[in-house]
Order: C-alpha cells, then structure tokens, then sequence
C-alpha cells in the first residue's frame, strides 16, 4: 500500500479534528494527496460539504503552484482564481502572518513537502507561522511529510545564533534527518510553547525510507527541485550560492551541475575523484545555464553522481568541490557578497553554514575531516533536542 501522507490520514478521518472549524492552509504545489488531487481542492471539497469552514490559503517561497523562479521574487497574494478563497503570500513584504492574514482562523494546516535540509526556507516560514499563531490565540496542525532523504542520517554544523537568516532561524544541523511534523515539534517545545500544535503523523513511513520507497507521488517542492536525486546532493552543493560558482539553475539538473566559464571540468573531476569521497562520483561536464548564473555561456564543471546512497556525505562533498576550486583557480574564484535572503551584511556562504569559521578554513586548506569532525561535535551535541521531537 505505500506511505500515507498527513493529508491522505486527515482525509481518511472525514476531517474529524477539523469539524466545524475555521480553518487557514499553508501550502504549495507538492501539498498533494496519493491521488495527486492538490490541497486546495481537497479542503474546498470540505468546505462546500461544511465539514469545515476554509478562511484563507497562505503561500511560501515560490509561491502556492511554484510558479515564481528565482530567489527573492516577491509576490502579494490575492484571490484564488478557482475557488475564490483570498490567498496571502509569507515570501514578499511580509514572512510572517499578520493578525489581518489570521483573522478568523482558528486553525492553521501546515502541509508542505521538506527536502531535509535547514537552508530550504519552507521550515522557516513553519516557524514564523508557530510565532504568529501563538501570538494570535490560533492553533497549528502539521500534515506530516516524508523526508525524502531518510530520517537517519545528520550532516553538517549545527547554526550558530548571530546567524539566523531565513536560510537558518533557529539552530539545527544542515542535514537534520528529520520530517517537517518533527521540526515542528523541535520549534515548539524550544521556542514556541504557546502555540497549541498538533501533528497528523505519516502511516507506514520509517527513518531508513528514501522518498521512492514510499510510492508516493513526487512533485517538485520548489523550481529547482526536479527530482529525489536534487534533494539528495542539496545539503553540500546549495553552499554554491554562497559563490560565484553555478549551482547549475538554468539546467535542467541544478545543484547536480555545478561550474564556471574559466573551469576545466576534467581538471575538477580528476582532483575531486581523487579524493576518494565514499559513495559518490564526479563526471566532467559542458553546461550553458539559459538563466541565473553565467546564463547563455559556455561553463567548465562536473556533475555529482550519487552511487552509494549509504556512504555518500552531501555536505562533506559540497565543501570538497569549494576546496578544490579555491585551489585550483585561487585568481577566479570568490565568495558572493550580500544580499542574500533577506541578510543585508553578512558573506551568504556563512549564513548558508552558519557560521564564520568553515569558510577560512577552506581558504587555509584545512582537512575536510577536520570540519566534519568540528561539525560532528556539533551534531552530537544538539541530538538529544532532535531526539526529544521524532515520531518515528
């Protein structure tokens, strides 16, 4: 039978914990059910039937239907055309619900599709709605999601607080092994204990499942975030954006293929499979991005192939190509200064990591088993939060 969603267990129970309620939802284009009807339809159905009362829709990042490309494209709102239900956007002018968006909810369903990693800002907006809800006296229901990476496996540092950003508010590792209903968890026992929370938890998924094994449908959380395989390599190759290296928008692979116009991908290749990064190889490649970074020219790089699910270490991957560039094209390449997401002063890479240390490391060459045993101590550290928050 496969994974059942939140959504899917809340429509099995006839919305029995939403009954008679007014409620708001917070979702996107992946907020789909196993019959891949969309959210939106799901809970109108409900409402025409007066099960429940639906207020509003609010949107993130990308906006509801994923339609808004880039970074930092802002969008307002207004109404949804099908069902006339008033849509308010949390990535424009306002992150965070105001009273005027909450007004009139009692409850707001939170059903968006994670990819396991702290930058992916759909967590953030999580928090900041937990924020505004308690503030405002609304409740919170979270329709559980696989994490489409596994539930086992950490990676990365823990952010470090005069950090945050909307890539990292509050602090959690890069790969945090964790579903969006259990971040939820780890917000509200942490930092937000007024907001009244409940989980609808995922049926039949386990920590060691990969998003295939759920036999869910897969919809693109965001634009460039096409496939499982983008989710998988994400936690190392997003630091890219921290750069003047492609992170390969404009592909139809981004953030598999990454390179630059003066980079010899043979040359990266050989220096990076000689590393002998477990589970992973790097394949050589010629890309033209048709937007973003370098768009309509001819760029040198490599391309990730993931061979061993197991063994492979996102993170410590991410920061190998970074190693490898800086000593390869001291004279080309550098770190992208701000803005980034909102962070007007500080390097995007060091809030993308979360701190400022990993950064003149990688200039000074430093070992990548001296980060990753720093980011490890890290980690460990934090575990007993995390534990405290899973489900499964």
């Amino acid at each position: 039978m496969g994974v059942l969603s939140g959504l899917d267990v809340l429509r099995n129970e006839g919305f029995r914990p939403l009954r008679g309620k007014r409620v708001g939802v917070l979702c996107h284009q992946a907020s789909v059910a196993r019959d891949f009807r969309h959210i939106t339809d799901v809970f109108f159905q409900a409402h025409e039937e007066k099960l429940i009362e639906l207020v509003a829709f609010f949107g993130p990042q990308h906006g509801i239907w994923g339609e808004t490309q880039d970074n930092m494209i802002e969008w307002e709102g207004g109404l949804d055309a099908r069902t006339g239900i008033p849509i308010h956007s949390l990535y424009g002018r306002h992150r965070r619900p105001t009273p005027e968006m909450l007004q009139g909810v009692e409850v707001l369903v939170v059903d968006l599709q994670d990819v396991g990693s702290r930058y992916y800002t759909f967590i953030w907006t999580l928090a900041l709605c937990l924020d505004a809800c308690g503030e405002a006296g609304v409740e919170m229901m979270v329709l559980d999601r696989p994490n489409p990476i596994g539930g086992e496996r950490v990676e990365g540092c823990v952010l470090e607080e005069s950090f945050r950003s909307f890539v990292g508010w509050h602090p959690l590792p890069i790969r945090h092994g964790m579903t969006i209903g259990e971040v939820a968890r780890y917000l509200q026992a942490r930092f937000y204990p007024r907001c009244p929370l409940t989980i609808i938890p995922l049926e039949g998924w386990s920590r060691s499942m990969y998003y295939e094994e759920t036999q869910l449908p897969w919809i693109p959380p965001s634009p460039n975030m096409p496939l499982i395989e983008t989710a998988l390599v994400y936690s190392g190759t997003c630091l890219l954006e921290g750069t003047n290296l492609s992170e390969g928008r404009g592909t139809t692979r981004p953030f598999e293929t990454l390179g630059a116009p003066w980079i010899d991908g043979w040359q990266l290749a050989d220096a990076l499979n000689g590393m002998g990064l477990a589970g992973v190889h790097f394949r050589p490649v010629i890309f033209q991005p048709t937007f973003h970074k370098y768009a309509g020219q001819r760029c040198g790089g490599v391309f990730i192939h993931v061979v061993d699910r197991e063994k492979f270490a996102s993170f410590l991957s991410g920061l190998a190509v970074l190693r490898e560039v800086i000593r390869l094209y001291p004279d080309r390449f550098h770190w992208r200064p701000p803005p980034y997401e909102y962070e007007q002063e500080k390097l995007p890479f060091d809030i993308l990591v979360g701190n400022d240390w990993i950064r003149p490391w990688l200039e000074a060459g430093r070992s990548l088993q001296e980060i990753d045993a720093r980011c490890q101590q890290q980690w460990r550290a934090f575990e007993p939060l995390r534990a405290q928050a899973l489900l499964y």
